[in-house]
């Protein structure tokens, strides 16, 4: 008599299901039969373990119907749980979206953080493993460091990645892999970095004089399957729309008063010194992008509660203050420099929530120009093209500042006068604003590179800006 087939164990193992190439195979075995589902080209493997319990004996032809019915079953699942398209056509907008990242989790970085070559072939991207590659000419994604790695940016001339990984900085070569340790300095933490000059002699950035208060210092996130990429914690993070208890933190944070300073580091010697000491809470390091010596730092806290952006050379001297509130509860953040390092943006309020802009500071003559934007063309953050005609805009979630109606997009913005004309290139209605967007411009102006979770997991996207033919 035949034995029956029942299911007794179900094992999976991530990879290559969305592929769409399946196979069914049947090894018979002496601790019962194993059927797989997958090609074997992927890591995706499907093993059900068929147990003989004598009694409940059907016949060999019911026995195949049952294994094609659960095979279908778990493609189903499958399919719907781990395969995301790789390219489609927004449907609200006429443009074409390319998912750049294949492994979930995978994470762009912060949005002045420059991830880019300057030729524009390679972006640099974080994976639960480490940091990687994309080619934009090959689309072949390629392992450069192997661990996690903090504080990240790249340097556009000498084609090298820079990060921290514990109390030590290091440079690994975008294309050998070639890593060297710059320096250990642990006395460095507890503030922004890292940043990097523009002639990539120098690495910046800010960090606390002394210990880290205990109700300050990170915390590690419980383990998640697709973690963000900063935990949400009481600590400085980068990548989160107004988290629970973020605004109380701040608060606290600010009144705290903790001893901080800018530093630079000697990206050949390691030298590392220190300038502009303060209780003021240092953060949002950046240099500019064509001027060696010119650093822009923050005043972190309650926006409306701080004279927020500044400039400073990276003697201590020129310090300057950017933007002066003129107004109950205005506030101005989020800032970064144009491409041709001339202008610093940065989103403006007057007041928080009610009128919104885009500031434009010229460097050079202190003088500030102003873009509008109604409410739900607010973004969290902003950018501008490398030919500076155009900006972007990655849109706010229901708990983000300007709280706006319907506004969770990927905009492309046309400054015409003094207002900006918006073009809506990406639909992230299903986006949970949790996770920053923090999208750029590529080097050649055409994309626009995001991250998000609107197919569930933390993937990697690129958005054409020209509208799909």
């Amino acid at each position: 008599m035949a034995v029956s087939p029942l299911l007794s164990m179900i094992e999976v193992s991530r990879g290559c299901v969305r592929h769409g190439r399946y196979r069914a195979e049947t090894r018979a075995g002496q601790k019962g039969d194993k059927t797989t589902i997958g090609n074997s080209c992927c890591r995706t493997r499907i093993a059900i373990v068929r147990l003989g319990l004598g009694p409940f004996a059907i016949s060999g032809f019911m026995k195949h119907l049952f294994f094609t019915s659960v095979l279908l079953a778990f493609i189903t699942v499958l399919s719907q749980a781990q395969e995301l398209p790789r390219e489609w056509i927004d449907p609200d907008t006429g443009h074409r979206i390319i998912r750049l990242s294949d492994e979930p989790g995978s994470s762009s970085f912060y949005f002045h953080q420059n991830a880019y070559t300057a030729s524009g072939d390679k972006l640099v991207f974080s994976t639960r493993h480490g940091l990687s590659t994309y080619d934009f000419k090959t689309k072949k994604i390629e392992e450069i460091v192997d661990g996690r790695a903090g504080s990240v940016i790249v340097g556009r001339n000498t084609r090298k990645v820079f990060y921290t990984r514990g109390d030590s900085i290091y440079e690994t070569d975008i294309d050998t892999k070639a890593t060297r340790l710059i320096v250990k300095a642990p006395q460095l933490h507890g503030g922004s970095g890292l940043a990097i000059n523009s002639d990539e002699t120098l690495l910046g950035g800010s960090t606390i004089v002394g210990d880290t208060p205990a109700e300050f210092r990170p915390r590690a996130p419980a383990p998640t399957p697709t973690p963000a990429p900063t935990p949400t914690t009481g600590a400085v993070t980068a990548g989160h729309d107004n988290y629970a208890g973020k605004g109380d933190m701040m608060e606290r944070r600010l009144a705290a008063k903790i001893p901080m300073s800018l530093y630079t580091v000697n990206i050949k010697t390691g030298e590392i010194k220190m300038f502009h000491p303060s209780t003021d809470w240092l953060n949002h390091v950046q240099f500019s992008p064509t001027d060696p010596t010119l650093m822009m730092f923050c005043h972190e806290g309650p926006w409306h509660k701080v004279d927020r952006i500044w400039t400073i050379r990276t003697d201590g001297s020129q310090l300057t203050k950017v933007h002066t509130r003129t107004m109950d509860m205005e506030i101005a953040g989020h800032e970064f420099f144009g491409q041709d390092g001339k202008h610093i943006y940065y989103d403006l309020q007057t007041p928080k929530s009610q009128v919104f802009w885009l500031a434009e500071y010229d460097i050079a003559t202190g003088k500030m120009r102003k873009y509008s934007l109604t409410k739900h063309e607010w973004s969290v953050h902003y950018g501008v093209s490398p030919d500076g005609k155009t900006f972007l805009g990655d849109g706010g979630g229901p708990n983000s500042v300007a709280k706006g109606d319907n506004g969770q997009w990927i905009y492309l913005f046309h400054p015409e006068g003094d207002k900006f004309v918006s073009e809506r290139l990406v639909n992230l209605a299903k986006h949970d604003y949790s996770l920053e967007p923090n999208a750029t411009f590529t080097p050649d102006g055409k994309w626009i590179v995001f991250r998000s979770n609107m197919l569930g997991p933390i993937e990697i996207y690129a958005v054409e800006i020209a509208k799909a033919k």
